[in-house]
């Protein structure tokens, strides 16, 4: 399970990427086709082509880092977008957990949560 700060956010791009892609080429895709600061402290998600790889890039206090992982079998079922357009979706970093285990999000739902209610 990953544990992230309540202010760090999670987006996938909604449009695979060339998997060979390294930091600064997926750092200019957030910064130039996401239209996100990638100095803020988000995640960044990348699909490749054929979803056998995820690439995660983010700020971290002194140095763009890059998480990679490469399937050996199977494929990751992220949600794209069939427009062709380039886009960010926001996920929860416990949706992010469940798609790195090969968990297809596309027939799950989420039970409704207690809220406090708010005074008005």
């Amino acid at each position: 399970m990953l544990s992230l700060p309540p202010s760090v956010h999670v987006y996938i791009a909604t449009q695979p990427v060339d998997g060979r892609k390294g930091v600064d080429s997926l750092i200019g895709i957030v910064r130039s086709g996401l239209l996100h600061d990638p100095l803020s402290g988000h995640l960044y998600v990348f699909f490749s082509r054929r979803c056998d790889r995820v690439r995660v890039v983010y700020w971290d206090r002194n140095g763009f880092a890059m998480w990679t992982k490469r399937l050996e079998r199977g494929r990751f079922h992220p949600q794209l977008s069939s427009d062709g357009r380039l886009s960010a979706s926001a996920i929860e970093a416990a949706d992010l957990a469940l798609l790195f285990e090969g968990i297809d999000l596309a027939g799950a739902h989420r039970r409704p949560r207690w809220e406090p209610v708010r005074a008005a």
